[in-house]
């Protein structure tokens, strides 16, 4: 791993926000590093108000938007919510059609399937529309780039209220309203929002046309925060308020379906981190093994018995998606073994029988075992589709365009992206993503980098710094979890490696002679219990979070490299 020490800030800024605010050194040191200078950011950061999110009019098209879905409510018109069969696209299906559910009729949620329709808006979900006698569909999560299908379905006498947040390409879609903060002409204050939240922006500006409270929203906030953290995106500004409240409502009163999903876990407050790893999983199974529209229907259930019914098949899909990308990951990485002699600057590998719901997760898998822009293509249909996961700092979505002329269709944003081409093109392609990631990438962004808040000494760790500490989530994006280094440390005499092929480091370190051990796992280090032999001095980077052991719970540091 490259550690790279993040620059000092400036000494003066943190004085005075150390006497400002009351707070140690260090705890001073991680705000400015955040962008925070004065007892007002600060407050904004630590305590998010939802006083402080934007009025949803700033963005552009929103008074079409509210206009045209005014009009179908006054005319009648049945509307069709349409999203993806991700997380950021089945939580928006959701948010919507739940708050229009609420007080209109003629609403109907729509998710394509990702066999026989693919990502995005479709041709088939158009011609379900008009055989329905739907005149109105509001996307969510995609349809920036749907220019043709929102053209045939204005010819069928249908038309599209987009709700996106990937980018926009050089022409925005026909649409009644195209909701997009990332177009160029949009200047909505926070570009930053998930498909998710873009959807929420309209609700709040729906529900200010219908004259009511703002508390009446707080209930979707659970879904705007699962889909912040299930899509990755910043958890800074307005992510930051809705992460932070949406967090609240799921710890506190979660909808039905989403208290079914968190009753497998067995625990009893949930982060961020949590909803990555335990909810978005779930969520996503049933669009990779199943249908999308079964976590839809599980979003929206407000009987708790039924949710839990579907919730337990949802467990299922989940169960058969871990058995086959682990299969499928085990023959990629064959596949890659295979052509180790060349020095490629890529992983590309491809097989017509892996399954095309669980491509994305094994590109994440290879991209963290390798460390290289990857594409992990199958057999869909007449032609291959890929998932495709790049490594920090490079940006895939880019390196696809400049090889668009392989590739039929293609989508997504800096680190992930999906795309479609004909298999004749296949190895066409794969030469000119490797010559395009070996012209433009920097080859140390080939090593994984671990970002370094600052050095901080033991004797600055204790119960009140780790608890201002945990104040600083959620974490995500533009707001990492912090990360420390301590140099000059030895092994207090109690390490071993743990774990059932002993794969785990567990150590107690000490940075002085008369302090107390303070302890530590390091999770796939095991390899590196040489260095802490003989008394050896190490440097090492952690995280700091607590160990419960028989009831005691002490501050422990979670390792992530030593040397």
């Amino acid at each position: 791993m490259r550690w790279t020490l993040k620059p000092k800030p400036e000494q003066h800024i943190v004085s005075n926000l150390q006497e400002v605010l009351g707070v140690s050194k260090p705890i001073a040191i991680l705000l400015v590093q955040r962008g925070i200078t004065s007892f007002d950011e600060a407050k904004a950061f630590f305590r998010p108000s939802l006083d402080d999110l934007h009025d949803p009019y700033l963005m552009k098209d929103m008074d079409r938007a509210v206009d045209r879905i005014w009009g179908a409510f006054e005319l009648g018109q049945k509307i069709m919510v349409y999203g993806d069969y991700d997380v950021d696209g089945t939580t928006s299906v959701a948010l919507m059609s739940s708050y229009l559910g609420s007080f209109y009729d003629e609403v109907t949620s729509y998710i394509p399937d990702r066999y026989a329709e693919g990502y995005g808006v479709s041709y088939k979900g158009i011609d379900y529309a008009a055989e329905q006698g739907i005149s109105l569909i509001v996307a969510l999560d995609c349809g920036i780039k749907a220019i043709e299908k929102v053209a045939y379905a204005k010819e069928k006498g249908i038309d599209f209220v987009i709700c996106d947040h990937h980018r926009p390409g050089e022409q925005i879609p026909d649409a009644a309203a195209v909701l997009d903060p990332k177009r160029k002409d949009c200047e909505y204050p926070y570009d930053e929002l998930c498909g998710c939240g873009v959807g929420f922006k309209l609700i709040q500006a729906l529900n200010l046309k219908r004259g009511e409270h703002f508390e009446t929203l707080i209930p979707y906030l659970d879904l705007v925060a699962t889909a912040i953290g299930a899509d990755i995106v910043p958890i800074t500004g307005e992510n930051r308020i809705l992460a932070f409240h949406g967090l609240e409502v799921i710890n506190t009163d979660p909808r039905p379906g989403l208290k079914a999903l968190m009753a497998h876990a067995k625990k009893t407050m949930f982060t961020i981190t949590d909803v990555v790893f335990i909810i978005a999983p779930r969520i996503n199974a049933a669009g990779r093994m199943k249908h999308g529209l079964h976590a839809v229907e599980l979003l929206i259930e407000q009987n708790l018995d039924t949710a839990k019914e579907i919730a337990k098949n949802i467990e299922f899909y989940n169960a058969e998606r871990k058995d086959t990308d682990k299969e499928i990951t085990k023959e990629a990485l064959v596949q890659i073994k295979e052509n180790a002699e060349e020095k490629r600057f890529t992983s590309v590998v491809y097989q017509p029988h892996w399954h095309k719901g669980v491509i994305g997760i094994v590109a994440s898998r290879l991209t963290e075992t390798y460390y290289r822009p990857t594409l992990v293509f199958t057999k869909s249909g007449e032609k291959l589709a890929a998932s495709a996961r790049s490594v920090i700092g490079f940006d895939v979505y880019n390196a696809l365009n400049e090889s668009s002329e392989f590739i039929e269709q293609f989508g997504g944003h800096k680190y992930a992206a999906g795309l479609t081409l004909k298999e004749e093109n296949y190895e066409a392609f794969k030469s000119k993503f490797e010559e395009v990631v070996k012209e433009q990438i920097d080859p140390k962004l080939l090593t994984p980098e671990v970002k370094i808040d600052f050095q901080l000494d033991f004797k600055d760790i204790n119960p009140k710094f780790y608890r201002i500490l945990k104040q600083f989530a959620p974490f995500g994006p533009g707001n990492m979890s912090p990360v420390f280094m301590t140099s000059g440390v030895v092994d207090s005499g109690y390490t071993k490696c743990v774990g059932a092929d002993e794969k785990h480091l567990k150590a107690a370190f000490r940075q002085e002679e008369d302090q107390r051990p303070i302890g530590a796992i390091g999770f796939n280090l095991g390899e590196k219990i040489d260095l802490l032999f003989h008394q050896n001095t190490v440097d090492v980077v952690y995280a700091l979070d607590e160990n419960e052991w028989q009831g005691a719970i002490s501050l422990q540091l979670r390792l992530k490299d030593l040397k």
